[in-house]
């Protein structure tokens, strides 16, 4: 299998192996093993480091849950604008992180091209962004969405009726009477959910321009928070490293 991918994780294996941890645009996330990728020059060639855009060629192992083996890898892109800037590189890893953690394996090939491609738009955004809280919760929004985990925003996830609060489990708002008796409401404005919602359809390049007040962002992170660990089920790693630089969804 020929195709091309992005490195999302790395770990020693052995005194000269790695397993490498992929996302492709035809069959979603791949685990192989590179076979003295630690020592061989010719065929990694120092390729493959967290975030690099790399051609590949793979032997597909059959039975489920077996490592493919990297035959290749060549550099097609190390995305330098990332490695520029500290605040960059750790919002591109925290997406790497998720997306490891989250993307499907083996999943169908025109679903491994969207998330693909999402991929991609997003780190080329961060080359040349100026990363900020309000940055890294849209993201995160989007990030969700591109895996297939987007939430309501616009109605009542009960009746259709106008929303008044956020519930987590439900996936979406609740409008006043249907709140009444259910716990773990999150309160939130009716702007911030069109805000989030506008979000989802903006162009890349064109989240910067979008809004967010200090009231609304602190109702989004929390939002966002809530909504992410619950469906990834714990913190992540790399986000004490984002909470460090001011980039934390909890204010």
């Amino acid at each position: 299998m020929r195709t091309e991918a992005l490195v999302l994780r790395t770990v020693d294996f052995g005194e000269s192996d790695l397993v490498v941890h992929l996302l492709t645009p035809d069959a979603g996330r791949i685990g192989a093993i590179a076979k003295g990728a630690r020592r061989s020059v010719k065929r990694f060639a120092g390729s493959l480091d967290v975030l690099n855009r790399v051609r590949i060629e793979l032997a597909v192992r059959r039975r489920p849950g077996t490592l493919a083996r990297l035959e290749q890898a060549r550099l097609v892109h190390h995305h330098p604008g990332l490695r520029r800037r500290a605040d960059r590189f750790a919002l591109a890893g925290w997406l790497a992180e998720l997306l490891d953690r989250m993307a499907p394996e083996g999943n169908a090939a025109h679903e491994a091209a969207a998330l693909y491609g999402f991929a991609l738009r997003t780190l080329a955004l961060l080359e040349e962004a100026e990363p900020d809280a309000r940055l890294r919760v849209l993201l995160e929004l989007r990030a969700l969405d591109a895996l297939g985990l987007r939430p309501e925003l616009a109605r009542c996830v009960r009746c259709g009726g106008e929303p008044a609060a956020f519930h987590v489990p439900e996936g979406g708002p609740v409008c006043r009477a249907c709140g009444v008796r259910i716990d773990g409401l999150l309160p939130v404005r009716r702007g911030t959910l069109r805000t989030l919602e506008h979000a989802l359809r903006l162009e890349p390049d064109r989240l910067g321009r979008l809004h967010l007040s200090g009231g609304a962002l602190a109702e989004a992170r929390e939002l966002v928070h809530r909504f992410a660990r619950f469906h990834v089920g714990l913190e992540l790693r790399s986000e004490p490293v984002l909470d460090a630089l001011g980039l934390g969804v909890r204010g």
